[in-house]
């Protein structure tokens, strides 16, 4: 089982000292990655299914793994997620393509279609677009990251063409798919390096492990993604019996989330406790 960290980009933790401390406590603990989810805004006051108050502190996941690479050396870096209809994709290929070379290729794209319609609005991104969007932003990512130049697409949200951008990505960047649904699903099998389920219980991962197989059977998966890796964050912390479940679920890497901690001290006996557990 592979072990990884989120959520030190919010709350208690997210300033530069405490990241930089538990970043490479992490790395030496032997935490195989560190991954930063985001909100660009917030409903205020709060209203479901809003995940933080108005208030709470969260960073920009680019910006705050940038931050991350240059105090480590191994961990890979991942978003989870960025919300990537919200996004426009020839910027933030950028960033990627950007960090990923900082990162010596240590950057892993966990992308989702977003579900908080009031930071949808406010970034002007319609609800309904939410699933063309991020097939469509994705797409146009990887045309200007890997095809010939100069580079053209056409696609229902973004047109482009005659242009080019360097520096590109190290190697082909890793893309982890987010989400619960059946669209997710077949997003994962036909485009995604992995899939990835947010606070799930060991039952509740195997069903969605069912539901990935089911699409599998139903979408062509291309041969070079090989086998689909199944990433999940408890709901908690993590037992020996837990941990068991989950590999029975069929769960590779679980990445953890110090959701019960108030502070720094709190978060790196969290991470510390967690990687007894799972990496012995």
């Amino acid at each position: 089982m592979r072990l990884g960290v989120f959520g030190i980009s919010s709350a208690s933790t997210h300033g530069p000292s405490a990241t930089a401390r538990l970043a490479r406590r992490c790395e030496d603990l032997g935490y195989d990655s560190w991954w930063s989810g985001e909100h660009v805004v917030l409903p205020s006051p709060r209203v479901a299914p809003s995940p933080l108050n108005p208030t709470d502190p969260i960073l920009d996941p680019m910006v705050h793994l940038g931050f991350v690479a240059a105090v480590t050396e191994r961990m890979l870096l991942g978003t989870g997620i960025i919300i990537l209809p919200q996004r426009n994709p020839l910027v933030l290929a950028k960033q990627v393509a950007t960090l990923d070379v900082l990162s010596s290729g240590r950057f892993v794209f966990g992308v989702g279609v977003g579900y908080l319609e009031p930071e949808m609005t406010a970034v002007g991104v319609p609800m309904s677009e939410r699933a063309s969007r991020t097939d469509d932003h994705l797409a146009a990512m990887r045309a200007i990251w890997y095809d010939e130049a100069p580079v053209s697409f056409s696609g229902k949200h973004t047109t482009f063409r005659g242009i080019d951008a360097h520096p590109r990505p190290t190697h082909v960047v890793p893309i982890v798919v987010g989400g619960q649904t059946p669209g997710a699903h077949r997003r994962s099998v036909e485009q995604g390096n992995g899939w990835y389920g947010f606070f799930l219980s060991p039952s509740q991962a195997a069903a969605q492990v069912a539901g990935l197989r089911v699409a599998a059977e139903r979408f062509e998966r291309p041969a070079a993604l090989g086998e689909l890796e199944i990433s999940i964050t408890p709901p908690g912390p993590v037992s020996a019996d837990t941990l068991r479940a989950y590999e029975d679920a069929g769960v590779h890497q679980l990445i953890v989330f110090p959701t019960a901690a108030t502070n720094e001290a709190d978060v790196e006996r969290f991470v510390g406790e967690q990687a007894s557990v799972v990496l012995g």
